[in-house]
Protein backbone atom coordinates (compact mmCIF):
# COMPACT_ATOMS: atom_id res chain seq x y z
CA UNK A 1 0.00 0.00 0.00
CA UNK A 2 1.10 3.84 -0.69
CA UNK A 3 1.27 5.65 2.52
CA UNK A 4 0.91 9.52 2.95
CA UNK A 5 0.72 11.95 5.83
CA UNK A 6 -0.36 15.40 5.28
CA UNK A 7 0.16 18.53 7.60
CA UNK A 8 -2.57 21.20 7.98
CA UNK A 9 -0.03 23.41 6.25
CA UNK A 10 0.30 21.29 3.12
CA UNK A 11 3.40 19.71 4.17
CA UNK A 12 3.30 15.82 2.28
CA UNK A 13 5.06 12.70 3.72
CA UNK A 14 5.39 9.98 1.38
CA UNK A 15 5.71 6.29 2.24
CA UNK A 16 4.38 2.90 2.31
CA UNK A 17 1.48 1.97 3.78
CA UNK A 18 0.75 -0.93 6.77
CA UNK A 19 -2.04 -2.01 8.79
CA UNK A 20 -5.54 -1.10 7.69
CA UNK A 21 -6.31 0.42 4.16
CA UNK A 22 -7.74 3.71 5.97
CA UNK A 23 -8.02 7.17 6.02
CA UNK A 24 -7.89 9.29 8.75
CA UNK A 25 -7.67 12.48 10.15
CA UNK A 26 -6.67 13.97 13.48
CA UNK A 27 -4.25 15.60 15.54
CA UNK A 28 -0.55 14.79 15.13
CA UNK A 29 1.81 14.29 18.04
CA UNK A 30 5.27 12.59 18.86
CA UNK A 31 6.06 10.21 21.14
CA UNK A 32 10.47 9.48 22.00
CA UNK A 33 9.37 6.28 23.54
CA UNK A 34 11.95 3.73 22.81
CA UNK A 35 9.77 0.53 23.61
CA UNK A 36 5.91 0.54 25.14
CA UNK A 37 4.34 0.95 21.30
CA UNK A 38 1.52 -1.58 21.88
CA UNK A 39 0.76 0.58 25.41
CA UNK A 40 0.97 3.76 24.00
CA UNK A 41 -1.65 2.54 20.94
CA UNK A 42 -4.24 1.36 23.54
CA UNK A 43 -3.78 4.18 25.87
CA UNK A 44 -6.87 6.50 25.32
CA UNK A 45 -5.47 9.11 26.05
CA UNK A 46 -4.48 9.24 22.35
CA UNK A 47 -8.13 8.76 21.09
CA UNK A 48 -8.06 11.32 18.39
CA UNK A 49 -4.32 11.46 17.77
CA UNK A 50 -1.49 10.71 15.38
CA UNK A 51 1.11 9.11 16.35
CA UNK A 52 4.84 9.78 14.81
CA UNK A 53 7.55 8.03 16.84
CA UNK A 54 10.97 9.21 16.88
CA UNK A 55 12.67 5.74 17.55
CA UNK A 56 13.22 4.56 14.15
CA UNK A 57 12.63 0.79 14.51
CA UNK A 58 9.07 -0.73 15.54
CA UNK A 59 7.34 -3.59 15.86
CA UNK A 60 10.22 -5.82 16.76
CA UNK A 61 8.64 -7.82 19.93
CA UNK A 62 5.27 -7.72 18.02
CA UNK A 63 1.99 -7.65 19.93
CA UNK A 64 1.56 -9.74 23.00
CA UNK A 65 -2.14 -10.52 24.54
CA UNK A 66 -1.05 -8.66 28.04
CA UNK A 67 0.33 -5.24 27.32
CA UNK A 68 -3.05 -3.53 25.74
CA UNK A 69 -3.74 -0.47 28.11
CA UNK A 70 -7.06 -0.60 27.17
CA UNK A 71 -9.41 -2.96 25.14
CA UNK A 72 -8.31 -1.14 21.80
CA UNK A 73 -6.29 0.83 19.83
CA UNK A 74 -7.59 4.36 20.53
CA UNK A 75 -4.87 6.49 18.26
CA UNK A 76 -5.84 7.39 14.90
CA UNK A 77 -3.23 6.74 12.99
CA UNK A 78 0.78 5.61 13.44
CA UNK A 79 3.81 7.24 11.92
CA UNK A 80 7.33 5.11 11.96
CA UNK A 81 10.67 4.96 10.15
CA UNK A 82 10.98 1.30 9.98
CA UNK A 83 9.02 -1.31 11.35
CA UNK A 84 8.96 -4.87 11.81
CA UNK A 85 6.86 -7.83 9.80
CA UNK A 86 8.18 -10.76 11.63
CA UNK A 87 8.58 -10.15 15.05
CA UNK A 88 10.92 -12.17 17.32
CA UNK A 89 9.57 -12.59 20.71
CA UNK A 90 8.20 -15.48 22.43
CA UNK A 91 4.98 -13.57 23.70
CA UNK A 92 4.12 -12.09 20.75
CA UNK A 93 0.60 -13.09 18.75
CA UNK A 94 1.43 -11.19 15.66
CA UNK A 95 2.99 -8.58 13.83
CA UNK A 96 2.07 -4.94 14.56
CA UNK A 97 0.91 -4.47 10.49
CA UNK A 98 -1.71 -7.67 11.36
CA UNK A 99 -3.29 -5.63 14.25
CA UNK A 100 -3.29 -2.72 13.23
CA UNK A 101 -5.32 -4.18 10.04
CA UNK A 102 -6.98 -6.11 12.44
CA UNK A 103 -8.67 -2.63 13.98
CA UNK A 104 -9.05 -1.16 11.09
CA UNK A 105 -5.98 1.99 11.93
CA UNK A 106 -3.72 3.17 9.26
CA UNK A 107 0.11 3.18 9.46
CA UNK A 108 3.01 4.81 7.34
CA UNK A 109 6.42 3.97 7.44
CA UNK A 110 9.59 4.84 5.57
CA UNK A 111 9.22 8.42 6.30
CA UNK A 112 11.46 10.76 7.65
CA UNK A 113 10.05 10.89 11.05
CA UNK A 114 12.66 13.09 12.25
CA UNK A 115 11.79 15.69 9.78
CA UNK A 116 8.49 15.36 11.01
CA UNK A 117 8.72 15.28 14.63
CA UNK A 118 10.90 19.02 14.22
CA UNK A 119 7.63 20.33 11.87
CA UNK A 120 6.04 19.34 15.33
CA UNK A 121 7.90 21.11 17.05
CA UNK A 122 8.28 24.05 14.84
CA UNK A 123 4.44 24.75 14.23
CA UNK A 124 2.78 22.89 17.04
CA UNK A 125 0.74 20.06 17.37
CA UNK A 126 -1.12 20.30 14.37
CA UNK A 127 -4.02 18.82 12.19
CA UNK A 128 -3.09 16.04 9.49
CA UNK A 129 -4.22 12.92 7.25
CA UNK A 130 -3.02 9.65 7.28
CA UNK A 131 -3.66 7.31 4.50
CA UNK A 132 -2.91 4.09 3.31
CA UNK A 133 -5.97 4.41 0.15
CA UNK A 134 -3.75 6.19 -2.48
CA UNK A 135 -5.60 9.02 -2.39
CA UNK A 136 -3.88 12.31 -3.70
CA UNK A 137 -2.17 14.98 -1.35
CA UNK A 138 -5.22 17.40 -2.57
CA UNK A 139 -7.71 15.14 -1.48
CA UNK A 140 -6.18 14.95 1.46
CA UNK A 141 -6.52 18.34 1.96
CA UNK A 142 -10.05 19.01 1.66
CA UNK A 143 -10.41 16.53 4.37
CA UNK A 144 -8.60 18.90 7.03
CA UNK A 145 -10.74 21.38 9.53
CA UNK A 146 -10.77 24.44 7.85
CA UNK A 147 -11.54 22.96 4.63
CA UNK A 148 -15.16 23.40 3.29
CA UNK A 149 -17.37 22.39 5.67
CA UNK A 150 -15.10 20.06 7.63
CA UNK A 151 -15.50 20.64 11.50
CA UNK A 152 -12.55 21.30 14.14
CA UNK A 153 -10.55 18.87 15.48
CA UNK A 154 -12.76 17.08 18.63
CA UNK A 155 -11.52 17.92 22.12
CA UNK A 156 -13.94 16.02 24.43
CA UNK A 157 -13.35 12.41 23.50
CA UNK A 158 -12.92 11.61 27.36
CA UNK A 159 -16.95 11.71 27.43
CA UNK A 160 -16.82 8.33 25.97
CA UNK A 161 -13.34 6.52 26.20
CA UNK A 162 -14.11 5.31 29.58
CA UNK A 163 -16.54 2.79 30.91
CA UNK A 164 -20.05 3.50 30.26
CA UNK A 165 -21.92 2.23 33.38
CA UNK A 166 -20.70 1.61 37.17
CA UNK A 167 -18.05 -1.58 37.48
CA UNK A 168 -16.90 -2.71 40.68
CA UNK A 169 -13.48 -4.34 40.66
CA UNK A 170 -12.43 -6.15 43.47
CA UNK A 171 -8.66 -6.26 44.94
CA UNK A 172 -6.28 -8.47 43.84
CA UNK A 173 -3.26 -7.44 46.82
CA UNK A 174 -3.06 -5.30 49.97
CA UNK A 175 -2.28 -5.77 53.58
CA UNK A 176 -5.17 -7.96 54.29
CA UNK A 177 -8.35 -6.87 56.14
CA UNK A 178 -11.24 -4.87 54.71
CA UNK A 179 -10.40 -3.66 51.27
CA UNK A 180 -10.13 0.19 50.91
CA UNK A 181 -12.94 1.56 48.20
CA UNK A 182 -11.92 4.05 45.86
CA UNK A 183 -14.67 5.68 43.26
CA UNK A 184 -12.67 6.43 39.76
CA UNK A 185 -13.74 8.92 37.92
CA UNK A 186 -12.86 7.11 34.59
CA UNK A 187 -11.65 9.92 31.64
CA UNK A 188 -10.06 6.96 30.16
CA UNK A 189 -8.33 5.07 32.34
CA UNK A 190 -5.18 2.92 31.66
CA UNK A 191 -5.13 -0.74 33.33
CA UNK A 192 -1.86 0.23 34.98
CA UNK A 193 -3.54 2.20 37.05
CA UNK A 194 -5.96 0.35 37.96
CA UNK A 195 -3.73 -2.55 38.66
CA UNK A 196 -1.73 0.09 40.69
CA UNK A 197 -4.92 0.69 43.04
CA UNK A 198 -6.22 -2.97 42.86
CA UNK A 199 -2.69 -4.69 43.86
CA UNK A 200 -2.83 -2.39 46.90
CA UNK A 201 -5.77 -3.85 48.30
CA UNK A 202 -8.45 -1.67 46.71
CA UNK A 203 -11.59 -2.09 45.85
CA UNK A 204 -12.33 0.26 42.73
CA UNK A 205 -15.87 1.92 41.65
CA UNK A 206 -15.20 2.64 38.68
CA UNK A 207 -17.46 5.53 37.45
CA UNK A 208 -18.55 6.60 33.74
CA UNK A 209 -18.27 10.24 33.07
CA UNK A 210 -20.68 12.73 34.05
CA UNK A 211 -21.03 10.45 37.72
CA UNK A 212 -22.23 13.19 40.12
CA UNK A 213 -20.78 14.05 43.42
CA UNK A 214 -23.60 12.77 45.11
CA UNK A 215 -23.29 9.59 42.80
CA UNK A 216 -19.53 8.87 44.13
CA UNK A 217 -20.74 9.56 47.88
CA UNK A 218 -23.17 7.03 47.37
CA UNK A 219 -20.49 4.61 46.75
CA UNK A 220 -19.31 5.73 50.60
CA UNK A 221 -15.80 5.47 48.88
CA UNK A 222 -13.08 5.54 51.28
CA UNK A 223 -11.23 7.70 48.77
CA UNK A 224 -11.57 9.56 44.77
CA UNK A 225 -9.10 8.55 42.08
CA UNK A 226 -9.54 11.40 38.91
CA UNK A 227 -7.78 9.69 35.81
CA UNK A 228 -6.10 10.00 32.76
CA UNK A 229 -8.09 10.58 29.53
CA UNK A 230 -8.25 12.42 26.09
CA UNK A 231 -8.03 15.67 24.83
CA UNK A 232 -8.83 19.25 26.17
CA UNK A 233 -9.77 19.19 29.90
CA UNK A 234 -12.05 22.36 29.84
CA UNK A 235 -13.70 19.89 28.02
CA UNK A 236 -14.60 17.93 30.80
CA UNK A 237 -17.04 19.99 32.36
CA UNK A 238 -18.86 17.00 34.26
CA UNK A 239 -15.51 16.07 35.50
CA UNK A 240 -14.64 19.66 36.69
CA UNK A 241 -18.24 20.05 38.41
CA UNK A 242 -18.11 16.81 40.27
CA UNK A 243 -14.42 17.52 41.71
CA UNK A 244 -14.98 20.98 42.60
CA UNK A 245 -18.70 19.91 44.48
CA UNK A 246 -16.39 16.90 46.45
CA UNK A 247 -13.65 19.84 47.79
CA UNK A 248 -16.41 22.23 48.44
CA UNK A 249 -17.74 19.56 51.14
CA UNK A 250 -14.85 18.33 52.04
CA UNK A 251 -13.47 22.08 52.66
CA UNK A 252 -16.92 22.71 54.57
CA UNK A 253 -16.69 20.05 57.04
CA UNK A 254 -19.83 18.91 55.65
CA UNK A 255 -18.18 15.29 54.94
CA UNK A 256 -14.89 14.45 56.63
CA UNK A 257 -11.74 15.07 54.46
CA UNK A 258 -11.80 13.18 51.11
CA UNK A 259 -8.53 12.05 50.32
CA UNK A 260 -8.09 12.75 46.61
CA UNK A 261 -5.91 11.56 43.60
CA UNK A 262 -5.49 12.60 40.04
CA UNK A 263 -3.23 11.83 37.72
CA UNK A 264 -2.89 13.42 34.11
CA UNK A 265 -6.30 14.88 32.72
CA UNK A 266 -7.16 14.14 36.50
CA UNK A 267 -4.96 16.77 37.69
CA UNK A 268 -5.79 19.12 35.25
CA UNK A 269 -9.38 18.44 36.43
CA UNK A 270 -8.33 19.33 39.81
CA UNK A 271 -6.67 22.23 38.76
CA UNK A 272 -9.67 23.61 37.09
CA UNK A 273 -11.81 22.46 39.92
CA UNK A 274 -9.83 24.61 42.32
CA UNK A 275 -10.42 27.50 40.26
CA UNK A 276 -7.08 27.50 38.34
CA UNK A 277 -5.88 27.48 34.90
CA UNK A 278 -4.98 25.00 32.17
CA UNK A 279 -3.44 25.69 28.58
CA UNK A 280 -2.23 24.20 25.66
CA UNK A 281 1.99 23.24 25.17
CA UNK A 282 3.30 23.88 21.84
CA UNK A 283 3.88 20.18 21.01
CA UNK A 284 3.19 18.55 24.19
CA UNK A 285 5.33 15.83 26.58
CA UNK A 286 5.06 12.41 24.84
CA UNK A 287 7.72 9.73 26.18
CA UNK A 288 9.03 8.20 28.62
CA UNK A 289 12.27 9.99 29.44
CA UNK A 290 10.78 13.38 31.03
CA UNK A 291 12.61 14.59 33.98
CA UNK A 292 10.81 15.74 37.00
CA UNK A 293 11.84 17.11 40.02
CA UNK A 294 9.93 17.08 43.72
CA UNK A 295 10.63 20.34 45.40
CA UNK A 296 10.11 19.21 48.72
CA UNK A 297 12.14 16.35 48.32
CA UNK A 298 15.03 17.85 45.93
CA UNK A 299 14.60 14.33 44.30
CA UNK A 300 14.26 13.86 40.23
CA UNK A 301 12.37 10.84 39.04
CA UNK A 302 12.47 9.76 35.15
CA UNK A 303 9.17 9.71 34.18
CA UNK A 304 6.25 8.44 31.54
CA UNK A 305 4.25 11.18 30.34
CA UNK A 306 1.25 12.07 27.49
CA UNK A 307 -0.49 15.35 27.40
CA UNK A 308 -1.14 18.01 25.43
CA UNK A 309 -2.03 20.85 28.20
CA UNK A 310 -0.64 22.05 31.66
CA UNK A 311 -2.17 23.64 35.00
CA UNK A 312 -0.75 27.93 34.98
CA UNK A 313 1.63 27.93 37.92
CA UNK A 314 0.15 31.32 39.27
CA UNK A 315 -3.20 30.26 39.12
CA UNK A 316 -3.09 26.90 41.23
CA UNK A 317 -2.80 29.32 44.63
CA UNK A 318 -6.41 30.35 44.17
CA UNK A 319 -7.70 27.16 45.40
CA UNK A 320 -5.22 26.61 48.59
CA UNK A 321 -3.17 24.34 46.23
CA UNK A 322 1.22 24.67 46.29
CA UNK A 323 3.23 23.08 43.40
CA UNK A 324 4.93 20.31 44.11
CA UNK A 325 6.74 19.33 40.99
CA UNK A 326 8.03 20.68 38.63
CA UNK A 327 9.28 19.41 34.19
CA UNK A 328 13.11 19.65 34.55
CA UNK A 329 12.83 20.32 30.87
CA UNK A 330 10.51 23.40 30.92
CA UNK A 331 9.72 24.39 34.40
CA UNK A 332 5.58 23.16 34.13
CA UNK A 333 3.85 22.31 36.62
CA UNK A 334 4.24 18.45 37.00
CA UNK A 335 2.06 18.06 40.34
CA UNK A 336 0.71 20.05 43.28
CA UNK A 337 -1.30 19.21 46.74
CA UNK A 338 -3.34 21.52 48.78
CA UNK A 339 -2.33 23.20 51.90
CA UNK A 340 -5.07 21.33 54.12
CA UNK A 341 -7.42 19.04 52.37
CA UNK A 342 -5.34 15.27 51.81
CA UNK A 343 -5.83 16.04 48.50
CA UNK A 344 -2.88 15.96 45.98
CA UNK A 345 -2.06 15.36 41.72
CA UNK A 346 0.65 14.80 39.41
CA UNK A 347 1.18 15.56 35.82
CA UNK A 348 2.83 12.99 34.58
CA UNK A 349 2.22 8.81 34.55
CA UNK A 350 3.34 7.09 38.35
CA UNK A 351 2.24 3.40 36.78
CA UNK A 352 3.98 3.93 33.70
CA UNK A 353 7.69 2.55 34.94
CA UNK A 354 10.04 3.62 31.97
CA UNK A 355 12.96 1.51 33.28
CA UNK A 356 12.67 2.97 36.74
CA UNK A 357 9.82 2.99 39.11
CA UNK A 358 10.78 5.87 40.53
CA UNK A 359 7.08 7.16 40.97
CA UNK A 360 5.24 3.74 41.81
CA UNK A 361 5.54 5.01 45.53
CA UNK A 362 2.79 7.82 45.00
CA UNK A 363 -0.36 4.38 45.08
CA UNK A 364 1.26 4.22 48.42
CA UNK A 365 1.35 7.90 49.56
CA UNK A 366 -2.56 7.50 48.15
CA UNK A 367 -3.12 4.51 49.76
CA UNK A 368 -1.69 5.94 53.23
CA UNK A 369 -3.70 9.29 53.12
CA UNK A 370 -6.86 6.76 53.26
CA UNK A 371 -5.44 4.45 56.17
CA UNK A 372 -4.60 7.71 58.25
CA UNK A 373 -8.45 8.76 57.73
CA UNK A 374 -9.74 5.92 58.89
CA UNK A 375 -12.21 5.01 55.86
CA UNK A 376 -15.78 4.61 55.75
CA UNK A 377 -15.63 4.26 59.29
CA UNK A 378 -13.70 7.20 60.74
Amino acid sequence: MEGLLVLEDGSAFRGKGFGAAATNVGELVFNTSMTGYQGILTDPSYCGQVINMTYPLIGNYGVSEVDNQSAKIHAFGFVTRDITFRPSNRMSVMSISEWLAAQGIPGVYNVDTRQVTKKIREAGTVPCVISTEGISKEEALSLLPGAGRVPALRTDYMREVGTRELLVIPPSGGEGGAALRVAVLDFGIKRNILTGLTDRGCEVYLFPYGATAEEVLAAEPDGVFLSNGPGDPEACEAGVETTRALLALSASGRIPPLPIFGICMGHQVIGLAAGGRTYKLKFGHRGANHGVIDLETDRSAITSQNHSFAVAAESVSKGGFVVTHVNLNDGTVEGMRHTELPVFSVQYHPEGSPGPNDSQGLFDRFVAMIRKGGGRDA
